[in-house]
């Protein structure tokens, strides 16, 4: 097993709003060989390629939550890169920070526009048969050198990608994760809370609360905070309506007629400006009593 960890100062990029901070790039590399025929990981492994990929970042996450450290969230940008750094490798059978075209990770990231004050990058192969066990081999190898663990666990990055492509040649795995210090990205996490019907109403209305909570995703850095909630409603599977474009109440209560269904959804925004996904509950009112008459 060979591996290398180079720290290098790299020319400061311009962020988004155009200020120029300082920032350190870190890279690593480790390679493994398990005594199995190299092409040994069956054509039917369980596994997917994407499945292998989600479950690194996981286990890279595990490794932070167990150091008391926020998880790293994955970037669909960086997933992108970090898989093409692992297909370049495998299809040009080389294993290095610096690609056969002069490029390094953070000329990359520099190319594509993305807005990062600090990155790494750790790359890893083995043949280890089955992309479960490569999954894990790759990780060990990580924890276990103080110069990539440092990167696993920094205390400054907070986005990650990871990337796995197989050389078909060899059948090496070659593994990247591309991490960053950027700015926040995670849109803010809404709940909505099931409806409540306010008791005794028998009328043809009934008095309805929907209450709702929300956080912006933390971050191990520049977690930009939570802003505001959207609120809307839409009755029997219709249009949705927006009851609040920019809200931060956390609750409302309406008069709703019975014999409906309603729903409700709420979503998140951070100062950032990046929304939530929409949280959505859904509740059915019952027809009023009618009201019953004899005659004498």
């Amino acid at each position: 097993m060979s591996r290398r960890a180079v720290t290098r100062p790299d020319a400061p990029p311009r962020s988004r709003l155009g200020a120029r901070l300082a920032t350190v790039a870190v890279l690593g590399l480790l390679a493994a060989s398990l005594a199995a025929p190299a092409g040994a990981a069956a054509a039917t492994d369980p596994w997917t390629i994407d499945q292998a990929e989600q479950a690194m970042v996981g286990l890279l996450n595990q490794d932070r939550t167990a150091a008391g450290l926020v998880p790293v969230q994955t970037d669909a940008r960086l997933m992108a890169i970090a898989r093409a750094r692992s297909v370049d490798m495998a299809t040009k059978h080389y294993f290095s920070h610096t690609q056969p075209d002069g490029r390094m990770v953070f000329d990359i990231l520099n190319a594509q526009h993305i807005a990062w004050y600090g990155a790494g990058e750790i790359i890893a192969w083995n043949n280890y048969p089955g992309l479960e066990l490569s999954t894990a081999n790759a990780n060990s190898q990580w924890m276990n050198s103080p110069g990539h663990k440092a990167i696993v666990l920094s205390t400054t990055l907070n986005y990650v990608g990871v990337g796995l492509a197989i050389d078909a040649s060899t059948g090496k795995k070659l593994w990247t994760a591309v991490y960053i210090k950027g700015p926040d990205r995670t849109g803010a996490r809404s709940t909505t809370s099931k409806p409540t019907v306010a008791p005794g109403a028998t009328g043809a209305t009934k008095r309805v609360t929907v209450s709702w909570t929300g956080a912006d995703v933390r971050l191990q850095v520049l977690t930009s905070g939570f802003n505001y909630w959207q609120v809307q409603r839409r009755t029997d599977g219709g249009a949705w309506t927006t009851v609040y474009a920019t809200t931060t109440k956390p609750s409302m209560t309406l008069e709703l007629a019975g014999g409906h269904t309603y729903e409700f959804r709420t979503a998140g925004r951070d100062k950032a400006g990046n929304w939530g996904a929409w949280s959505t509950v859904r509740t059915t009112l019952p027809r009023p009593l009618g009201v019953v008459s004899t005659g004498r």
